[in-house]
């Protein structure tokens, strides 16, 4: 996109851009999001930035009405796996703030020097403004939604010093923590407190979000004591527990999705359909340590693969004889990933009915400290499985994690990581394919002979294929277990 279409872009309030790119104005010092809907100023007065932490470090505060810093991510973090790409996917993990820049370069194989002079090409800004962007946002959502004391909050979101906090707090948002959250109390009028069922969430998706299918497909999938689903088909919450770098939580989601009121009257046969401009997953976090918040959050992102562009989809596979129907009956399918690509693996190559998998949590899994519902352990880690008694393609793959022969986090290089997978035992190449697709978020991750008209959308394509009930297990894996 050039600027002309960008300005195009905002000029008509266009949804499908969040978090492709954002604007910001000079006369008044704000950055907004394409679709806000305040007056769109002038042309001359207008000035574009590939992130919001590039907006920030231009001098823009973020804006109070569209609150471009709640978007979903910009799409091509999924589909590219090149250095920034990988970067930008550890720097939402939270990689910056537990590790440093240089805990980042070491992951990635690169030098620091290398990792800031590519991010800031690309995106505006280097990894610590990237981390400082996501440190805010946090910090944000924990002031509305939670009654913690600021200064706890501060560490809580990851802020070295009650100094640092108030400073970007008052930079970005043009507000004291306490006058921003003095401003949510008034709107909510009410008290703003710990919520009964944990830190509310808006999970933001652009487009159409066909959330009934991916409640199926999770839930036919799901593991006794680590996931459950509740509530009658189309109003169903799914819950799951999550292993964090600073504790544990129990996260939800909700099936019934929201959506932003119309900006102007649609009538006609052009009126797209409800949703059609993008809305949210409502959820819910209890978690036994706040810094996990912002980490917690891109997990269940991923998971739900909010961040995915339907609108590039549809034009690619749309088009195709065999999968047109299928994209046009089921308008914004996504392609789940996983929230924890280690636990992933591991139910894979245990392969069967989701039962085989409930069987090691049940002895392996680490207790709650209280069971929630149907939620009692979180998932056994690698290290945990490694002495225990567990078939020898599980306990291969135990191995390999722990050594570091295969990395599966957020920034993994993916075709290494698969060219590991394959070299284990009783890791076959389908099986290999469907941790890349869901593990490592590849949306392009398919099993050999899949069409390559369908590229770079293939793990799309089967979701369509798998939802129509046209694939069988004999041709990708089943839904409800994998068998290498």
């Amino acid at each position: 996109m050039d600027d002309a279409t960008r300005y195009r872009a905002v000029s008509s309030r266009d949804a499908r851009f969040d978090g492709e790119f954002f604007f910001a104005v000079t006369t008044t010092g704000i950055y907004c999001r394409p679709s806000c809907p305040a007056v769109t100023p002038k042309r001359a007065n207008v000035r574009f930035y590939p992130s919001a932490a590039a907006a920030q470090a231009g001098g823009f505060r973020a804006c109070r009405r569209c609150r471009p810093d709640a978007v979903p991510g910009s799409a091509a973090w999924n589909v590219r796996a090149d250095l920034v790409g990988r970067a930008v996917r550890l720097i939402g993990d939270g990689v910056v703030d537990r590790e440093g820049v240089a805990g980042l370069a070491r992951r990635l194989g690169y030098s620091t020097r290398q990792v800031q002079r590519q991010l800031t090409a690309e995106l505006g800004a280097g990894p610590v403004a990237l981390a400082r962007a996501r440190r805010a946002h946090t910090a944000r959502v924990l002031l509305q939604t939670t009654a913690l004391p600021v200064t706890e909050l501060a560490f809580a979101a990851g802020f070295a010093s009650i100094r640092q906090f108030n400073a970007t707090m008052r930079e970005i948002y043009a507000g004291t923590p306490r006058e921003l959250r003095a401003s949510a109390t008034a709107c909510a009028g009410r008290a703003t407190g710990p919520a009964p069922g944990g830190i509310p969430l808006r999970l933001a998706f652009r487009g159409p979000y066909a959330a009934t299918e991916i409640f199926d497909f999770l839930a036919a999938g799901a593991v006794a004591g680590v996931e459950e689903i509740r509530g009658p088909r189309g109003c169903r919450t799914y819950r799951r527990t999550l292993r964090l770098p600073y504790g544990t939580a129990v996260a939800e989601a909700d099936e019934r999705t929201g959506h932003p009121p119309r900006r102007r009257p649609l009538t006609g046969p052009a009126c797209p359909p409800r949703g059609a401009e993008g809305g949210w997953l409502e959820g819910r976090l209890r978690l036994t340590d706040p810094r996990d918040l912002a980490t917690a959050v891109q997990r269940l992102r991923r998971l739900f693969d909010l961040d995915a562009d339907p609108y590039a989809v549809a034009e690619r596979l749309g088009t195709d004889p065999l999968l047109g129907p299928l994209v046009a009956a089921r308008p914004g399918l996504r392609s789940p990933g996983a929230a924890d690509p280690g636990e992933l693996a591991l139910r894979t190559v245990v392969g069967g009915p989701p039962q085989r998998a409930a069987e090691l949590v049940e002895a392996y899994g680490k207790p709650l400290d209280a069971a929630d519902g149907g939620l009692t352990h979180v998932f056994p880690t690698a290290a945990e499985l490694a002495d225990a008694a567990v078939p020898e393609p599980v306990r291969a793959l135990c191995a390999a994690l722990a050594d570091g022969r295969l990395v599966l986090d957020a920034g993994a290089d993916r075709d290494a990581a698969e060219r590991a997978l394959r070299q284990l035992p009783g890791v076959g190449a389908r099986a290999a394919a469907y941790i890349r697709m869901r593990a490592l978020g590849d949306p392009d991750a398919g099993p050999d002979g899949a069409a390559g008209a369908w590229r770079p959308w293939r793990a799309y394509a089967l979701h369509h294929l798998w939802a129509a009930g046209r694939l069988t297990a004999a041709e990708w894996p089943p839904r409800g277990g994998v068998r290498p």
